[in-house]
Parts: structure tokens; C-alpha cells; sequence
């Protein structure tokens, strides 16, 4: 087992348009590193460098010991599944997974053992005799998998595989690809824009923006602990609320009048910038029923919206105060919510699971928040001022 390894990548297109940027990044053997980011990120650009379908401009890629960027695309021992299945019409099921084993002159019984086994692995065993046009989109994409697999190469590609398929369909192939690697276990490097395939099927991600990574970790941990309002915005469905807060002493007061008591560490990172806005996010799941709850931040909103989805519902609400232009909170589960006849209803969001970030930059402050007490002057927090 070999780490794959990018020093430095950079891809610059004929046109000057920077593709990937100063790219550094080791993946362990065996791991299945996600890289996931908006159409035109890079992502799809560097898993070809990886296959040798494009050439960086600078940098290096090893695979352990060897240097694959020097290397031809035939010799690296590397396969790739596409967003198109990229199957042979006039071939069956059979022929397709055998092709690459036939090309590089395999003899007949190792074939023929080969394609049964990955036929079984992938429920295509009845299939064998079928051709693409006779075959669903899922079993299509499953022989372009086994087609790969049958190779047994060092590392495998996926460039958005699930993309073509239905929103059942892409279920059912992100628990196939993700039992396959687990009995596999060969590094594999996945490109997608989807967030849900990011987060369920890696144990590594590499959250990636115009070219450059922006967070590299555990789905848990880019989604629990964002490097910045890029990544906090980018992963979770739906997306991470912002306010927009400003500090003041121990105090962050949002932009509609809401205030939050941080801690002495916060106190001291914040030291020096008061004045400066921060942004204040929160996931929708954070964002609790009209019950008062110790520890967290009172707000009043109205219901603008709601998005009954079956399991669960979205709802929308407008705070009372915030500045014109400015977005609904999305709360999740919110049938609970109970707005008064006016639509408005109180809402309370958990001072412990908020998370701050410089606005001018975007990165995240490492800190601790609690709720601003509304209680007596004796309850304020040292230093407090009096409201």
C-alpha cells in the first residue's frame, strides 16, 4: 500500500484560467478521499492530472515511491470510472468487464474466474449475456464499477459516478460503492458536487473553492467544525444560517439586536478587533422550539415560509429587527414551532453548538458562547455592561 501524495499542484489552461492552486495534500493507503466543491473547483481537473489525462504545470503527484505525472496513462496502474458509464454497445456484460483483462492478454481462465467473481460482488451474474442498451442506469453504472475492479489497480477514480442516475437509484450505488471499498480497500479518490455523497461515502474530505482546498478532514468534523463561512455554507442540506454580529466587550451583539456572552478565551481572540464584524452561524438543527431553554439565544421571527418533507419540516423565519435584505433562519424539525396568531413566535438557538467566524476573512474563531442573560444585574457576567 502506497500514500498518494501532491506537492505544490498548479493547472493553468491555455486561456490563463488557474484551474487548481498550490495543492498539497496526502491521502493514507487504503482511503477514500472525497473531493467535493462547487461545479468548476478544480476537482474534476485534479483527478485527471491523477490519471494522467491532463498534465499539472507544476508539482509533482506520487504514488508511494513513483512519480505518476511523468508517467503514461497506461502504465500507472490506475482505473477511473465516469460520470458517462463509457460501455461498449456492441458488447455484452461479460465482454465489457473482461476488456481491459483481454487487451492486456490475461489468459481465458483467469478472465473467466475474474468476471464471475465481480459479477457475483455486484448482483451482475445474471446479466452476463445482456448488452448496455438492454440494462437499467444502475446496472450500467454497476458494470462500469466491475470493469474497474476486474483490474485490481492501485487506486481507483470516480469522476461524479451517481450524477446520471435518479435520487433512488444514486441511494442504492453510494451503499454499493461504499461496501465495495470497505471489502476492496484500495485508495480511491471521488469527485462531486453533491454534499450527501461527500459526507456518506468518504472517511476523508477535501472541501475545494476556485482551485484551492479550504478544509481537509472527517465528513464530522468539516461539518461540526468548518475551517470558514465557505465550508459552513457549503456542507448541510439545508445550508448554515448567518447573522451578522458585531463585538463589544463580552459581548457579540447581532445586527437585529441580539446578544451573546463569550467567554474569557473568546474574549481574549476577539481582544483588539472590537468593531470588527464577525458572522455568526448556526445549523438548522440548532435552532429550538418557543420553549425557554437555559443557555440558549432568544430571538423572535415570523414564519415566511414552511417546507413539509415528510420526515421532518423546514421552516423559514424573518427576524424581527434584522436589517432589510437579510435572509430567514431555516430551522429544521419544526413542526414543534407554534407561531401566534400573527405568525410570530419565539425561537431560541443554542449558544453552545454556534459558530463565529471573522467577516473580512472568513475563518473561523476558535471559541465559547453562551447566551446573553436576561436576568438581574447581579447574574451579568463580570465586566458585563448593563443594558
Amino acid at each position: 500500500m502506497s500514500d498518494l501524495i501532491f506537492s505544490h499542484i498548479r493547472k493553468v489552461f491555455g486561456d490563463g484560467v488557474v484551474a487548481v492552486e498550490d495543492f498539497n495534500l496526502t491521502v493514507p493507503s487504503p482511503r477514500m478521499v472525497v473531493l467535493v466543491g462547487p461545479s468548476g473547483c478544480g476537482k474534476t481537473t485534479l483527478l485527471r492530472m491523477i490519471a494522467g489525462l491532463e498534465t499539472p504545470t507544476s508539482g509533482t503527484i506520487h504514488l508511494g515511491d513513483t512519480r505518476l505525472d511523468t508517467m503514461e496513462p497506461r502504465d500507472r496502474d490506475i482505473a477511473m470510472v465516469f460520470q458517462s458509464y463509457a460501455l461498449y454497445p456492441h458488447m455484452t456484460v461479460a465482454e465489457n468487464l473482461s476488456f481491459g483483462l483481454r487487451v492486456r492478454r490475461t489468459k481465458r481462465a483467469v478472465i473467466n474466474e475474474k468476471v464471475e467473481s465481480v459479477a457475483k460482488t455486484l448482483e451482475l451474474d445474471k446479466l452476463l449475456k445482456r448488452k448496455p442498451a438492454e440494462l437499467s442506469g444502475g446496472q450500467r453504472q454497476r458494470v462500469a464499477l466491475g470493469r474497474a475492479i476486474i483490474r485490481e489497480p492501485r487506486v481507483f477514480l470516480f469522476d461524479e459516478p451517481l450524477s446520471n442516475l435518479d435520487a433512488r437509484l444514486r441511494t442504492e450505488m453510494r451503499a454499493t460503492i461504499r461496501r465495495l471499498y470497505d471489502r476492496l480497500k484500495v485508495t480511491s479518490v471521488y469527485v462531486t458536487h453533491d454534499q450527501v455523497e461527500a459526507m456518506t461515502i468518504g472517511d476523508m474530505l477535501v472541501v475545494m473553492n476556485q482551485g484551492q482546498i479550504h478544509q481537509v478532514g472527517s465528513p464530522e468534523a468539516c461539518y461540526r467544525q468548518p475551517a470558514d463561512t465557505f465550508v459552513a455554507g457549503f456542507l448541510g442540506s439545508p445550508a448554515m444560517n448567518f447573522l451578522d454580529a458585531t463585538p463589544d466587550g463580552v459581548w457579540l451583539t447581532l445586527a437585529n439586536g441580539g446578544r451573546i456572552a463569550a467567554d474569557a478565551e473568546t474574549q481574549k481572540r476577539l481582544a483588539g478587533r472590537f468593531g470588527v464584524d464577525v458572522r455568526v452561524g448556526i445549523r438548522a438543527e440548532d435552532i429550538h422550539p418557543a420553549q425557554a431553554t437555559k443557555g440558549h439565544v432568544k430571538l423572535m421571527g415570523r414564519v415566511v415560509l414552511r417546507e413539509p418533507l415528510g420526515h421532518e419540516t423546514l421552516t423559514h423565519l424573518a427576524l424581527e429587527g434584522a436589517p432589510a435584505g437579510a435572509l430567514p433562519l431555516v430551522a429544521r424539525g419544526s413542526k414543534d414551532f407554534q407561531p401566534g396568531p400573527d405568525g410570530v413566535t419565539a425561537l431560541f438557538l443554542d449558544a453552545s453548538r454556534l459558530h463565529i467566524f471573522w467577516k473580512d476573512t472568513g475563518h473561523r474563531i476558535e471559541a465559547g458562547f453562551s447566551a446573553a442573560p436576561t436576568l438581574e444585574a447581579e447574574e451579568r457576567p463580570a465586566g458585563a455592561p448593563h443594558s
